[in-house]
């Protein structure tokens, strides 16, 4: 009889954890199936990512370039109207972190492995390879590519991030909602699918994205690092290699997140950010100083007047093949990071005002990294005719390799590889470190402090992942992922802005009528 009663109240036990934990046990079963399907069938696992990134390339592609452009006009709709003083959080709260701290990790965990790895490949690409109409090689290439940089890492990837850690930063401080993507869905379709199966499978799939979207980062970010390694100290490459550097860096990650947000983040943030600028003094300081400043003024105003147009841009009567290369792998790329992103600015975002929330997120980081391209794209331009065509066109293809051969044409450029190298290690830490804290919190119903067994597991498949993505075709595959896998997030993006519009407009209405009573 007793053992009839334990046995049924383990069952009871066993049931009421599997529903509470559905999100984490679904997810990590799902991202664990896809690390296993790589691994016993890595060419499959490429092979179909492939036939869905090619259609919806040729199907979808203008509905990327719709969204995210709309995307960056609400944004600027939230942060300049009428709801830009909209505290998020109680009226008497006051930021967790100081605005430098908090602009240096916005800055980590937000794009600083893609900066370092793009940083010189990207200028060179868009001037060997210009799109449709453009003569390569020439002045209007040159012009092309820097306004094709700051398009990229400007103004865009950040209204992504913005939208949803906007939403999540409102629904949690002044709603007391869980951080999670499915609470920014209640106004449209309540409280009782968000807690059922819709919401659970919107979190689902939020962290599964999360987990792909970061793992091709850490990936790009493996092969960066080793090229440097070859290039600077002969290290060979390969598999081995790249494994042996992702556990070193899983363990550092790891040990990160367990010490804490306040701890282990922050401090690799500050110290990042601190090499990060002088990384960009240098650079600056040994390049063509003059040119490198018209080329970003330059850069500014061309991006500034063709905004619209290279936003929506699609030739109907072209192949469009380099916006399909580019453009919409990169809009498919800052989607497949904006739930982890937007989780993690709303957690660092508390008693902010939705004006400085969105100037903040959105303007300092796109100067930021529009002087940063302005800076390495000029040291890269600088030197082109240096190399035959065919350099030129390998390192436009082989962008992990092009960082180290450009600074070696500068007289500290063994300086200036190391120092990358060391941003770039960081980089990829403080990326995965503020990643599993997200996913933590994603699939443990919103928790601002996630159990430390769950920040290890994640962290395990992250590498895992990333390994996969490095064995199954590198930088192809990473491309092909992150494209088929953001799709599904595009119409969650959308109706989180109908969300956001709804219940911001409901809180104005309530503030117009309490000023109403108060004046009688």
């Amino acid at each position: 009889m007793g053992g009839y009663i334990l046995q049924k109240t383990s069952n009871k036990t066993l049931k009421y954890y599997i529903k509470d934990n559905i999100v984490f046990i679904v997810s990590m079963a799902i991202s664990s199936l896809l690390v296993i399907w790589g691994v016993i069938d890595g060419s499959g696992f490429s092979e179909i990512a492939n036939k869905i990134y090619l259609f919806l390339e040729n199907n979808f592609s203008r509905f990327y370039l719709i969204v995210t452009f709309f995307l960056v006009v609400f944004c600027i709709y939230l942060g300049f109207g009428k709801f830009g003083n909209i505290k998020l959080g109680p009226e008497d709260s006051k930021p967790e972190f100081k605005t430098t701290t908090w602009f240096a990790m916005l800055f980590c965990a937000g794009m600083g492995v893609g900066l370092v790895f793009w940083s010189i490949s990207e200028p060179l690409a868009h001037y060997i390879n210009p799109i449709e109409g453009i003569t390569p090689l020439s002045k209007e290439a040159m012009n092309f590519s820097i306004k094709s940089c700051f398009m990229h890492w400007g103004v865009h990837p950040w209204s992504l991030y913005a939208v949803v850690g906007l939403g999540l930063a409102y629904f949690q401080y002044k709603k007391n909602k869980p951080a999670l993507i499915s609470s920014l869905l209640e106004p449209i379709i309540g409280e009782s699918r968000v807690n059922g199966f819709i919401g659970k499978m919107v979190d689902i799939f939020s962290t599964v994205l999360t987990v792909i979207g970061v793992s091709t980062s850490l990936g790009m970010a493996c092969m960066q690092i080793c090229e440097g390694l070859n290039y600077l100290f002969g290290i060979e490459i390969n598999v081995k290699v790249w494994i042996i550097l992702i556990v070193i860096v899983a363990c550092i990650y790891i040990m990160s997140s367990v010490s804490g947000l306040n701890k282990g983040m922050t401090y690799l943030s500050n110290i990042n950010i601190f090499l990060a600028i002088c990384l960009l003094i240098i650079a600056f300081c040994i390049g063509p100083m003059q040119t490198t400043l018209k080329t970003i003024v330059n850069g500014v105003g061309l991006y500034i007047s063709n905004f619209v147009s290279d936003s929506l841009k699609l030739d109907p009567y072209g192949e469009n093949i380099w916006i399909y290369t580019w453009r919409v792998f990169y809009w498919a790329w800052w989607i497949t990071w904006s739930p982890f992103v937007g989780v993690f600015i709303a957690r660092i975002s508390k008693g902010r005002t939705i004006r400085e929330f969105v100037a903040g997120v959105i303007l300092v980081p796109s100067i930021a990294c529009m002087i940063w391209f302005g800076v390495f794209g000029s040291l890269a331009l600088n030197v082109v005719n240096l190399f035959s065509i065919d350099a030129l066109t390998s390192m436009a293809v082989n962008p992990e390799t092009a960082l180290y051969i450009i600074f070696n044409k500068y007289s500290i450029g063994t300086l200036l590889s190391i120092i990358s190298i060391i941003v770039l290690l960081i980089f990829f830490i403080t990326s995965a470190d503020s990643a599993i804290f997200v996913i933590g919190m994603m699939s443990s119903k919103g928790d601002l402090n996630p159990k430390n067994y769950r920040k290890i597991l994640w962290g395990i498949i992250l590498a895992l992942f990333a390994i996969i993505l490095l064995i199954t075709g590198g930088l192809d595959s990473v491309k092909t992922i992150s494209v088929a896998a953001s799709f599904p997030f595009l119409f969650i993006l959308i109706a989180i802005c109908i969300s956001i519009q709804k219940v911001l407009s409901s809180q104005i209405k309530i503030k117009d009528k309490d000023k109403k009573k108060s004046l009688f």
